[in-house]
């Protein structure tokens, strides 16, 4: 049997387990979006939070019809720990990277201590041959993920709007100080069955752009170092001071919104404005490059 074929299905096996999911054996090749690329089981575990909340966040139907709907979408919205969150990102930048077969040869070749360095100068990491390519690919990733975010984001918004035709989105949503309590119990990641299935897809979907910004750039070095087992040293990587300063503030203000609120309408638009279109707008300033960043600031 080929050594691929092997890491392939100890990785699927390992994926599965990750996500208590498998009730039957899994298949004699890997899923289709692995194909092709690299899956690290410990890096999944890390990108797991980030891939789920954006994706369940930002299928939140705006077409509200009444306050369960409401408390189903803040729970949605909610689901997220910044920290952790940041960190998925990076994981999960680093996870579309390894998706790029060329940097993942280039990276075995490599050097050993070329790579090791890595974890103090992530920059280092775009000049292994395939690296832009890599970074191109991770960047395209969470541009993906961060646009169907906000645009989620502004549709709901929009919702809050027009919802206010429904006489009981006019209506007096329970205490704030209990819908806030509840939001922060909501918060952090909630495993799902089929989390490793939809993560092994969606970081493997094609597409390039951009250059490599700081989150883009820790993603790429991340996946160098998880290539050759380095990557418990890396955790340093896993943080970028602007990103996660912006997710922060996105879910402060998400509290703070909810915190003034009095009807079931204004929680749907703190939903959509601050949880959905801020968070997603965060995931999509961390694909811009630093001088980039800077002068929209």
């Amino acid at each position: 049997m080929h050594l691929r074929t092997i890491v392939r299905r100890a990785a699927w096996g390992a994926l599965c387990a990750l996500a208590a999911a498998c009730a039957t054996a899994p298949p004699v090749t890997a899923p289709r979006a692995a194909r092709g690329g690299y899956i690290d089981v410990g890096l999944a575990s890390r990108a797991a939070p980030f891939e789920s909340f954006t994706r369940h966040a930002a299928a939140i139907d705006p077409g509200f019809s009444g306050p369960g709907a409401v408390a189903q979408g803040l729970a949605a919205g909610a689901a997220y720990e910044p920290q952790q969150l940041e960190a998925g990102m990076i994981a999960y930048a680093a996870m579309a990277a390894l998706q790029e077969p060329g940097f993942v040869a280039a990276v075995r070749a490599a050097p050993r201590e070329q790579v090791r360095r890595l974890a103090a100068d992530p920059e280092a990491a775009l000049a292994l041959p395939g690296a832009q390519a890599a970074a191109a690919r991770a960047n395209a990733a969470l541009q993906r993920r961060g646009e169907a975010l906000a645009d989620a984001g502004l549709r709901v918004k929009k919702a809050a709007y027009a919802v206010q035709r429904q006489p009981w989105s006019r209506g007096r949503a329970p205490d704030a100080r209990a819908t806030l309590s509840q939001v922060r119990a909501a918060s952090g990641y909630q495993r799902r069955s089929d989390d490793a299935v939809q993560l092994a897809a969606a970081v493997s979907e094609p597409g390039r752009r951009g250059g490599p910004s700081p989150v883009v750039t820790r993603g790429v070095a991340l996946a160098a170092l998880t290539v050759l087992g380095q990557d418990g040293g890396a955790y340093a990587l896993m943080a970028e001071p602007r990103s996660g300063m912006c997710l922060r503030m996105a879910k402060l203000n998400f509290h703070q919104c909810l915190a003034s609120a009095g009807t079931h309408y204004e929680n749907i638009y703190c939903l959509g404005t601050h949880a959905m279109a801020e968070t997603g707008q965060c995931v999509m300033d961390a694909t811009r490059p630093a001088r980039a960043r800077l002068a929209a600031n």
